[in-house]
């Protein structure tokens, strides 16, 4: 007819206006679904404790050796991403995960995987991250079947099990050990097969910035996590103190490895301040937020940081051992 006029795809005419449908949201691929559920931006600082490990063993004068700096990478990478699959599941079974969340996307309240898929995922990336510590074990004897066993128990349980302890107000104690002192401690031991004090020494400034990225999710998410009755240290102290508790944890990265300086292991573990840069804006974005959104790029600053940090101090803990030698 003379009086119809063509119209827009995804549109309809009514009268002389012309009416948009909603349009529906395209659904990730299978390949990005996993990604989201890995939640690349936390893997750096899973490696940041491999990192310091290297740095330090050979700091203390041990040969580099890449095997076991290798497996080191892969067990690490491995249980961040257990440890997110198993958060992914556990909030979403418990409703800390609900349609008013502030943070980045979870796949299982998105409907984007399965519960299943998600335990199979867990499995088979456990499996493997087994697998290599095995491995490992072969080397450096079978304490580390031990340590690699309590880490797995540790990814596992933090949001899941009969006794989450995330729920518990003791994320941080469980991340700073696992993901800081034990990261750090075990890549050095795997490199040098001893102990020595300033593996644990170096750990401390990690297991900091690693626990500073849980303070950040935590101190977002107190709102959505009062509500599902999940009880995390910010939701016990408050936001005050969790932002306090932000900037003494940065406080602590930034100023050990100087101590570590002036106590005769030379200049180049100064090396660490070129971060500041990175810190000084993420200090100011936790202590000045006004609603939870604007977080999110605080916790990816913060794994950035502690990669940063990582690499800075783990160059001036082999420099200070090269120039001592």
């Amino acid at each position: 007819m003379s009086g119809m006029r063509p119209t827009p795809a995804g549109s309809v005419a009514e009268g002389s206006s012309t009416v948009q449908r909603p349009s529906t949201p395209e659904r990730p691929s299978r390949l990005r679904i996993w990604l989201l559920a890995s939640r690349p931006a936390t893997l750096p600082a899973a490696l940041s404790g491999v990192v310091v490990g290297l740095g330090a063993a050979r700091g203390a004068g041990y040969a580099f050796r890449l095997d076991t700096a290798i497996g080191c990478v892969l067990v690490a990478l491995l249980l961040q991403v257990v440890a997110n699959f198993a958060n992914d599941l556990s909030d979403f079974r418990k409703g800390a995960d609900g349609p008013d969340r502030s943070g980045p996307i979870r796949v299982a309240a998105a409907g984007l995987v399965t519960e299943r898929q998600l335990e199979v995922a867990i499995g088979l990336v456990l499996a493997l991250a087994g697998v290599v510590g095995l491995w490992l074990a072969t080397i450096g004897g079978p304490v580390l079947v031990g340590l690699g066993a309590l880490a797995m128990v540790a990814a596992l349980a933090y949001t899941g099990g009969p006794w989450p302890y995330g729920y518990k107000a003791l994320g941080e104690v469980f991340v700073f050990v696992f993901f800081g002192l034990v990261a750090v401690v075990g890549t050095a031991y795997l490199q040098a097969l001893v102990l020595e004090p300033v593996f644990v020494a170096a750990a401390l400034p990690v297991g900091s910035l690693v626990t500073a990225i849980l303070v950040v999710n935590n101190l977002r998410d107190i709102p959505t996590d009062r509500a599902a009755g999940k009880r995390t240290l910010a939701v016990v102290i408050g936001p005050r103190a969790t932002q306090w508790e932000y900037a003494f944890l940065l406080a602590v990265a930034a100023l050990l490895p100087v101590a570590l300086a002036v106590t005769g292991r030379g200049p180049a573990l100064l090396l660490p301040l070129l971060s500041a840069p990175l810190a000084l804006p993420l200090l100011r974005t936790v202590s000045g937020f006004t609603e939870p959104r604007q977080l999110n790029p605080a916790l990816k600053g913060t794994a950035r940081l502690a990669l940063v940090h990582g690499l800075l101090f783990a160059a001036g803990l082999a420099i200070s051992g090269m120039a001592g030698s």
